[in-house]
């Protein structure tokens, strides 16, 4: 809590206001250059009510909070009672976080709808609707699971790192990690700082790859008038190194070749761009099934 409090002061001294998440949905339509703090929280565990609440709550700072309905209840998991109690604040949103929160790229595709379809059936009974918010269990999920979550939800987030604008994709918008690894003050200050790095389209589409697709080759095409492109600079942690892969250009499409395939169980790629002293960011998370 005392490295949270300090990375809320952070967000104060840098003058970036949270989030209204009542006009998130407004951002889309209405589009605006003001940069903005989105903070969401996935687990809904007891700890997180008995420490952040309390202080979320006096500061009225808005959030998402992600609900697994399977745990909800049982030893270190919030109940339905206080889901509500939160609910209730009009500066707090629930998003929906399946309902086994299992690795569910190993499941059958029909077991995946039925695990979401039974999440959103728990819901309904306990708050009275489904969220419009999703969040991919450990960021993992298949195009085929992308577009079952379209059909249920308005919006979905990964575990990606990356900063939202019009140019991603609402059903696999991307987060920064801040946790007990990644919250460290220096890294935090510095990456609430970083913009967008807008693109046209990211291929492949399908983030689970598995036997000759790995290495993936990715393809990142921009905009035609989009400025300092070539200046970016990628890491990747194919063979479990981190490293630079191979980068290649024609005109405004950039190409991605790895050194090696990944390791079982998740492939990561992250870009930036110092575009004329404004730091730019996107990654990519690429789900590796085993031969």
């Amino acid at each position: 809590m005392d490295i949270f409090k300090k990375q809320v002061e952070i967000i104060n001294e840098r003058n970036y206001n949270f989030y209204n998440l009542n006009n998130f949905e407004n951002f889309f339509e209405n589009p605006n250059e003001e940069k903005k703090i989105l903070l969401t929280i996935d687990d809904a565990f007891t700890s997180f009510y008995k420490n952040a609440w309390p202080y979320l709550k006096e500061n009225k700072i808005p959030f998402i909070l992600f609900v697994s309905t399977e745990p909800m209840g049982k030893y270190g998991y919030m109940n339905w009672d206080q889901i509500r109690e939160i609910e209730k604040e009009d500066f707090v949103l629930i998003g929906n976080h399946s309902h086994s929160h299992e690795y569910l790229v190993n499941f059958t595709f029909e077991d995946f709808k039925k695990d979401i379809d039974a999440s959103i059936k728990i819901f309904k009974k306990e708050l009275g609707y489904n969220p419009i918010f999703f969040s991919y269990p450990f960021g993992e999920y298949s195009l085929e699971h992308k577009n079952y979550i379209k059909q249920k939800f308005k919006y979905a987030f990964g575990q990606h790192s990356g900063v939202i604008d019009l140019t991603k994709d609402k059903f696999e918008l991307p987060r920064f990690p801040i946790n007990e690894k990644y919250g460290e003050l220096k890294r935090f200050s510095s990456i609430i700082n970083y913009f967008p790095l807008p693109y046209k389209k990211l291929t492949p589409e399908n983030k689970l790859v598995k036997g000759s697709d790995n290495p993936p080759i990715v393809e990142v095409e921009f905009f035609k008038d989009q400025e300092n492109i070539k200046r970016i600079n990628c890491f990747s942690n194919e063979g479990d190194e981190w490293g630079n892969p191979k980068i290649e250009f024609n005109e405004n499409k950039m190409t991605v070749k790895f050194r090696d395939k990944f390791k079982f169980r998740r492939g990561r790629l992250n870009c930036s761009l110092n575009d004329d002293g404004k730091w730019r960011w996107f990654g990519a998370q690429f789900i590796i099934k085993e031969d």
